[in-house]
């Protein structure tokens, strides 16, 4: 089990010398205790304490990478079961599966699909992140063939799915230096394939029928130099997987089982419920997911989902506080003011937009709370307004003084117009009736 900030104090020197960094020994035990910091820090530990301090703190679902570069894919590194109890830190790889067997001009046009595509929401660009190569045809050159045009198409992440090692010694001649993650290792093959992990520095997924079986594999193949491991889960259903993977994540979250402390590994083709299976294999701790590829609607549906999950539910979304322009006002054009949210900026954006009607949108740093919220915790205020005003030097971009605020800052237009010298319009709550204010109060009011 990990060991709460307390127990790890006890164990710590109590030196507070500081040449961790930390100012005293409980807040680095502290630090350790949420996965911020390393045991090594700590100058004074001795061998059994550090040895005991390592395994409670570090992660009990150990790091794994596949590809390299910007696009690489990090999995693991997880502490929680649930998300609210801290956060998930690692979204899921979603790749596109390629048969060997398709014309090279297929496989060509979907690399250039994941390399290319993507789409922005609440400021974050969202897409598919690599491809899987199977070796349909059995045949170990048409196997490098379909990876070389992969590797002429796009550098992506990639798995090469294959059953024979020499298949995947070939595939791996062609890509090897870009750390794909090799598939599979078996009871049967598990010292060829690991030997090829060790070779090229790759990642390798371990299976097994059962999960004994799996954690059997594992220690199987990190003694034979394999470390860098994941678990295929992939099962006939999503009702099994989905057994399957909350059983191997409490045991590896409680430390019960180690050697089942690593990222899964999910194949949701097949049996006609991609869909669902993608859905459950997203929720539920898959790590590196293989999919047929997807529709726009499907695509879109599984690439937001993914973000509202790894989204950190204790940090919100921000964006930079500053004086923003949507299209190109001039100097008697509306200005209005909202919170750093995110999800707040955007929305209001995109309804500025439908307008028409050049404006300025003045964003304040209300540490990414909502509008509602940071009114209720004064984070909204009229000192913060007066001094985003003074701070973007807005009074030398228009030739009026009027601000329109969000309906739900009302309570606070007396105090802004007194603090800052402006005339305060009180905008709708709904972001969706800007467009109604400006037709009927802005001429009047600017």
């Amino acid at each position: 089990m990990a060991l709460k900030a307390l127990d790890i104090y006890k164990v710590l020197p109590k030196k507070n010398c500081k040449e961790c960094g930390d100012p005293t020994c409980l807040t680095f035990a502290m630090k350790l205790a949420q996965g911020k910091a390393d045991v090594d820090l700590c100058p004074y530990l001795d061998e059994s304490a550090r040895q005991v301090l390592g395994a409670s703190t570090r992660p009990p679902i150990q790091r794994a990478r596949v590809g390299v570069g910007e696009r690489r894919v990090t999995c693991g590194e997880e502490f929680v079961f649930y998300r609210h109890e801290k956060t998930f830190y690692h979204q899921p790889g979603i790749m596109y599966l390629i048969s060997d067997q398709w014309q090279e001009d297929r496989i060509v046009s979907v690399c250039r699909e994941v390399k290319d595509m993507r789409f922005t929401r609440i400021g974050m660009d969202l897409r598919v992140d690599g491809v899987a190569i199977k070796n349909d045809s059995g045949s170990i050159e048409t196997f490098a063939k379909a990876v070389s045009a992969v590797e002429s198409a796009a550098h992506l992440p990639e798995v090469l799915i294959a059953g024979n090692p020499a298949a995947l010694e070939a595939g791996l001649g062609v890509c090897g230096s870009f750390r794909p993650l090799i598939h599979a290792a078996t009871p049967d093959n598990y010292e060829a394939v690991c030997a090829l992990a060790k070779k090229f520095g790759s990642p390798v997924v371990v299976k097994a029928p059962s999960v004994d079986a799996l954690g059997e594999l594992t220690r199987s193949c990190v003694a034979a130099g394999a470390d860098k491991l994941f678990l295929d889960l992939s099962r006939d259903t999503p009702g099994e997987f989905l057994r399957d993977s909350t059983l191997v994540r409490k045991l590896a979250i409680s430390r019960v089982a180690p050697e089942l402390g690593y990222p899964v590994y999910c194949d949701a083709t097949g049996g006609g419920t991609q869909q669902t299976a993608l859905i459950a294999m997203t929720a539920k701790f898959g790590s590196v997911i293989v999919v047929e590829p997807l529709s726009l609607p499907d695509r879109t549906a599984e690439l937001v989902l993914r973000q509202n999950i790894f989204t950190d539910p204790q940090k919100p979304i921000q964006i930079t506080p500053g004086l923003y322009r949507v299209g190109n006002p001039g100097r008697d054009a509306p200005v209005f003011i909202t919170v750093n949210f995110s999800l707040t900026y955007f929305t209001l954006q995109g309804y500025l937009e439908a307008t028409r009607v050049p404006c300025f949108l003045l964003i304040v740093d209300t540490e990414g709370l909502s509008v509602l919220t940071a009114v209720a915790a004064g984070k909204f205020n009229e000192s913060l307004v007066r001094d985003w005003i003074a701070k973007t030097g807005l009074s030398s971009e228009v030739d009026h003084k009027t601000l329109i605020i969000p309906g739900y800052a009302a309570p606070l237009s007396g105090r802004i117009e007194e603090s800052t010298g402006w005339k305060v319009l009180v905008g709708p709550r709904d972001a969706a009736e800007v467009g109604e204010l400006l037709e009927k109060e802005w001429p009047k009011n600017g």
